[in-house]
């Protein structure tokens, strides 16, 4: 067993191991590499762990320290530096006029090394240009001519799933992929709906085929003679993932039954005719175990006015009893603190004058007067409406 860290470089998917010689590294921790191309910044996948002796490739390159802020600092410079490098570059590819696309630029972390990864169709004569672009940075030009799938991979972006492309997320190397894969699975053979952004068959393909594959093997062919629970018949279609057959039977062969595989008997695997085939008894149907359900109770929480802690609080201070219902006056007001409750508030006295008589009433105003008569009296307010001194035209808003 030997000690490593799995790290991961910049636009790459694959982890590698490194010897972290002692140092205690934890997962997120950006460090410094050493490889076979100098130095390089990384970024840690799996701190400190052990793994087989077999599973390293021997010499093991070893870490070299912890990113500091200076390090950080020379790779937001470089990463400045590639950008202004992959302008310059695609303005000496039109110079030179090669048939070449020009996907991206990456810069070694001493600067002393610059790769430009490009896509073609053909061979291409770069050596004019890699002159050109040594005599710009001063630093060791490298072109390196790459495929479709590399080029989604470094550049990115969504598939038809609406989810990132699998080889920039967590792809380490491509799978291969053919057609056969997509008949398995009786996917459509339109290439625009099985094709991936690259233009190639999508890794995706490669998931599920081994259980497709299983599949294929238990299931009958199509057009095969079976025995179901309701007769013989052949089988028109089939469910791979549920391991499901439909059967056109020969009584009712206008519309399709669908059994389970365990329900159905084999009398001839694909196609061919029926001379000198036994039909069996009707195989049983296949009934789906349930699991019983555990009955569990509702709980019910208790209202905040049944609180337990309301039970020693003053009468006065709980909500929602009769008695505080009770409390409310008739006319809709509460009695003043003190009073009991369903005491009625008695009225002060009319003041008399002083001949022991009441005093005298209230002359209408003017403007009653104007109108002709008395002075209406104005209905008392019941909390609902109320209708104005002019014949009650309606209610005031």
């Amino acid at each position: 067993m030997t000690e490593v860290i799995s790290v991961r470089f910049r636009n790459g998917s694959k982890n590698y191991y490194f010897d972290p010689k002692g140092t205690p590294v934890r997962l997120g921790d950006q460090v410094i590499v050493q490889t076979a191309q100098g130095m390089e910044f990384a970024t840690c996948t799996r701190g400190n762990h052990e793994v087989e002796d077999e599973s390293i490739v021997k010499p093991l390159c070893a870490m070299v320290r912890l990113a500091t802020e200076n390090d950080r600092r020379v790779v937001e410079y470089n990463r400045k530096k590639e950008r202004e490098a992959f302008h310059i570059c695609e303005d000496k590819i039109a110079e030179h006029g090669l048939e070449m696309k020009l996907v991206n630029v990456s810069a070694s972390f001493d600067s002393n090394k610059i790769v430009f990864y490009f896509t073609a169709d053909g061979r291409v004569d770069f050596r004019e240009l890699v002159r050109d672009l040594a005599s710009v940075f001063r630093a060791r030009i490298e072109l390196r001519q790459i495929g479709v799938r590399d080029e989604a991979k470094m550049i990115g972006g969504l598939g038809i799933c609406g989810r990132p492309f699998c080889c920039a997320q967590f792809l380490e190397n491509f799978l291969p992929v053919s057609i056969k894969m997509a008949k398995t699975q009786n996917l459509s053979l339109n290439p625009t709906k099985i094709s991936g952004t690259c233009g190639r068959l999508m890794c995706c393909l490669k998931y599920e085929q081994n259980v497709y594959e299983d599949a294929v093997k238990r299931l009958p062919k199509l057009e095969s003679f079976v025995q179901t629970p309701d007769g013989p018949g052949n089988v028109k279609g089939l469910d791979l993932l549920r391991e499901l057959v439909k059967v056109s039977l020969d009584s009712g062969p206008e519309s399709l039954k669908t059994y389970h595989n365990c329900e159905i008997q084999v009398l001839r695997n694909g196609k061919g005719s029926r001379d000198g085939i036994e039909i069996p008894e009707r195989t049983a149907r296949y009934v789906e175990e349930k699991e019983e359900e555990e009955f569990a109770p509702p709980a019910f929480s208790a209202p905040f006015y049944m609180d337990a802690g309301l039970e020693d609080a003053p009468r006065r201070e709980k909500i929602g009893t009769e008695d505080s219902r009770r409390r409310r006056h008739r006319s809709g007001r509460r009695p003043k603190s003190g009073q009991p409750a369903g005491q009625q508030q008695s009225r002060p006295p009319k003041p008399k004058s002083a001949s022991g008589q009441a005093g005298p009433k209230k002359q209408p105003s003017k403007q009653s007067q104007k109108e002709g008569g008395e002075a209406k009296r104005r209905p008392p307010y019941r909390g609902k409406r109320r209708w104005n001194n002019k014949g009650g035209e309606g209610p005031k808003t």
